[in-house]
């Protein structure tokens, strides 16, 4: 079924992209979280509607595209996110974020497909890639920075993540064998059941419509 994200799911889609997922998956999963909504002609008519809006703030020539990338340059985004002691994010930065925030700031608009990073899940010092128009592309400063905190040093930095690493691996080495009985899904088993559900429906609709 069609569904449009309400947030950026991984390996799925961005906020605002329309995809097909499998029945079940968006019934157990994407809607349950807030994740995503049906599909419908008029939402999917707005959506056309305030991308098209959205694009006229857009670089549309070279020349713009200088203009925007100078002022890219200069700026220097920050996000002040909750995280562990390791650095570790409760959550992510995504480009969606980040498009986000350079509109909100710079009233700047950049396609969030040429943000070139995946999301950010680490407090630390980042060079964001964006891709304003055929060849110019520039780096936006970002600072993803603990809530109520300061960012340490880049030494620091390596340091709690490379603690954070050994905690993992200490946690994974003391962990029991799973027995087959006792696996639980991931990702793509979660899929493949919804996947089976939908199946499961479309035999018992034929089946009833057989008795009548």
């Amino acid at each position: 079924m069609d569904v449009i994200l309400l947030e950026d799911v991984d390996k799925v889609g961005l906020r605002g992209d329309v995809v097909s997922v499998a029945r079940g998956y968006a019934r157990n999963f994407l809607f349950p979280r807030r994740l995503a909504e049906q599909a419908t002609d008029a939402r999917v008519a707005a959506l056309h509607k305030r991308d098209e809006q959205r694009a006229r703030h857009e670089a549309s020539s070279a020349e713009q595209a200088e203009t925007v990338a100078d002022t890219l340059r200069k700026t220097v985004l920050r996000f002040d996110v909750k995280a562990g002691p390791t650095g570790a994010l409760f959550g992510s930065v995504t480009p969606t974020n980040i498009a986000d925030e350079l509109w909100r700031t710079r009233k700047i608009r950049v396609d969030r497909r040429k943000i070139g990073i995946e999301n950010i899940k680490r407090i630390g010092r980042y060079d964001v890639p964006i891709d304003v128009f055929q060849d110019v592309r520039v780096e936006v400063k970002t600072l993803v920075v603990p809530e109520g905190g300061e960012l340490p040093s880049d030494e620091e930095l390596e340091a709690m993540e490379a603690a954070e690493a050994a905690e993992l691996a200490e946690q994974k080495a003391a962990e029991p064998t799973t027995p087959d009985d006792e696996f639980e899904p991931g990702p793509a088993e979660i899929a493949e059941e919804a996947a089976s559900d939908d199946f499961d429906e479309s035999i018992e609709v034929a089946a009833e419509e057989q008795e009548l």
